[in-house]
């Protein structure tokens, strides 16, 4: 976990799964690329962990613009809110590194025209796994599914290839 940008600064998350020996011969390779390293357990278990991981993302990202646009709506500057979430309750990735509004953060995607950053079909595959595997134990992810959705709808408005936090756009022509 990181992307491209955690790739090339070194700070990338590992999520492993498998045998602990493996991950300890492996670790020294992992450090030279990452901060973090989590073992979840046996084999296959860091896809999950990774599929939790990104669908709370893909809530918490659909949520922030969700509030954004309320915001904006209503007459508050999308930046200063954004600044205000950032140090209280709504804190957040989506808040503080890939905000969705344009212009709020220079680096985010949402202020280079949604370009770069992780892609919307991407996180729409990433939801859709993480309530296939909550279907196959008789989980229910209620959240997981409604955000899913957002992203296929995301899609079908043609931002399929742009990053996920155009999905902000459903909720506003504004943004």
């Amino acid at each position: 976990s990181g992307g491209v940008a955690g790739a090339a600064a070194g700070t990338l998350t590992f999520i492993v799964g498998g045998a602990a020996d493996a991950l300890e011969r492996a670790r020294p390779v992992l450090q030279g690329m990452g901060k973090n390293i989590f073992h979840m357990g046996d084999a296959g278990a860091g896809q999950v962990a990774k599929l939790c991981n990104n669908m709370a993302l893909g809530v918490i990202m659909a949520v922030t613009g969700e509030a954004l646009a309320l915001g904006a709506a209503h007459g508050l500057d999308p930046k200063t809110l954004s600044q205000m979430m950032a140090v209280s309750t709504g804190r957040s990735w989506a808040t503080e590194v890939c905000n969705p509004w344009p212009g709020v953060l220079d680096n985010a995607p949402a202020s280079r025209g949604y370009s770069g950053g992780f892609g919307n079909d991407l996180m729409l595959k990433d939801m859709g796994l993480a309530v296939e595997a909550a279907i196959g134990i008789g989980a229910t992810v209620p959240l997981g599914e409604l955000a899913r959705n957002l992203y296929a709808m995301n899609r079908q408005e043609g931002r399929g290839g742009l990053d996920f936090s155009s999905v902000v756009k459903l909720m506003t022509t504004k943004a």
